[in-house]
């Protein structure tokens, strides 16, 4: 009977330890990005497992307008982003649309004898100086008539707080226009008005801002954005580093490619890694070098990520004062990873010489230059 007892807690003590091994952050982040890859495929969305394809230069979505020429860019042409994606806050939206808002709506449209839409694509063209240019998305929530014609369309957005907010946000009423005018030409209807609500994160709160079409700002500020826009992607030039609100920096996802964060580097193209960096989330790596066939690692994500170097390559390291390359796994980055490392044949002869990896515009062009 004790032998018994001995095997049996034996027995779980192997599955305890089991469960504890597997009970980890990386298994999380497996267990999500599967699960993720899985519901867009069973959504009809499959997609959206890996980078989007790259807009015409003449496409916009409303969701971006206003935003940093340069942020919108770099995000149009896939480069490698340095964050993962905000998923919580995105599924903490979509609950709240879901769960909060759409049945607020449903209640206030019902004692108007009238009905709310989910949601509603809009695809409509605009003539302006760089030839048509043309506006697709989906609007959030529109309230409807009898008949499914629309009547007041609706833009959900949630914060953390919504203490300091007292006014709509300029990005977000260029969205609502843009939904104003593609509806009405939709629908053969003349959309004037639209209501934005935000909605608090921890309190569930709202603030609820009514909005009156604004041809001015429509046609000044909105179009003349997008036409801007165009004429960047058309002249394959990066736009300026000059966004309208500071905080889009602090949030953006290629604020190190850009400049504003702590490499030594600005105005990067839209192709390749930043060299001596090791910040890439996981899956953003992985979803740029699967996009981009000829792409490799550089030597100091190499390290970061050596699993990848048989599937996907990498460059070696490059001391441009001694003009010598070393295999990428022969020199160690320095401390901490993102520092370049010394040249080992400079430091033999008594010299100080740092190793780099390719720029962004050499791995581009196949290698060092």
């Amino acid at each position: 009977m004790v032998q018994e007892h001995n095997v049996q807690s034996t027995s779980e003590g192997n599955v305890q330890s089991e469960l504890i091994h597997e009970l980890t952050p990386t298994s999380y982040h497996e267990w999500y990005n599967r699960r993720k890859h899985r519901q867009n495929i069973e959504d009809g969305k499959p997609y959206f497992n890996g980078p989007g394809s790259i807009p015409e230069p003449t496409y916009h979505s409303p969701s971006k307008l206003l935003q940093c020429h340069r942020k919108v860019t770099y995000d149009q042409l896939n480069a490698p982003e340095e964050t993962s994606d905000p998923d919580g806050i995105f599924w903490v939206g979509t609950l709240f649309e879901e769960r909060i808002a759409f049945p607020f709506l449903r209640s206030v449209a019902s004692n108007a004898d009238a009905y709310v839409r989910r949601n509603d694509w809009i695809d409509f063209q605009v003539e302006t100086r760089v030839g048509e240019i043309q506006f697709t998305g989906s609007a959030d929530p529109v309230i409807v008539d009898e008949e499914s014609n629309p009547i007041l369309p609706t833009e959900i957005k949630t914060k953390s707080s919504l203490d300091h907010v007292s006014k709509s946000s300029r990005i977000h009423r260029a969205q609502l226009h843009a939904y104003m005018v593609g509806l009405s030409a939709k629908y053969d209807v003349e959309l004037t008005k639209g209501v934005i609500i935000y909605g608090c994160r921890k309190s569930l709160e709202v603030k609820i801002f009514h909005v009156e079409f604004d041809e001015a700002f429509w046609h000044d500020v909105v179009l003349e954005w997008a036409t801007n826009h165009t004429e960047y992607r058309l002249e394959e030039r990066l736009p300026p580093s000059n966004p309208e609100y500071g905080w889009e920096c602090n949030y953006c996802s290629f604020r190190e490619r850009c400049g504003r964060g702590s490499r030594p580097i600005s105005d990067s193209p839209s192709e390749g890694l930043l060299p001596n960096f090791t910040g890439y989330p996981r899956e953003k790596l992985l979803d740029y070098l699967d996009a981009n066939e000829d792409a490799r690692l550089t030597p100091s994500l190499a390290h970061a990520y050596p699993s990848f170097v048989d599937e996907y390559g990498a460059f070696d390291w490059l001391c441009e004062r001694c003009e010598t390359s070393h295999p990428w796994d022969t020199v160690s980055p320095g401390k901490p990873t993102q520092t370049p490392p010394r040249c080992p044949d400079c430091s033999e002869k008594g010299r100080v010489s740092s190793l780099r990896g390719p720029s962004p515009l050499e791995q581009s062009r196949g290698g060092y230059q």
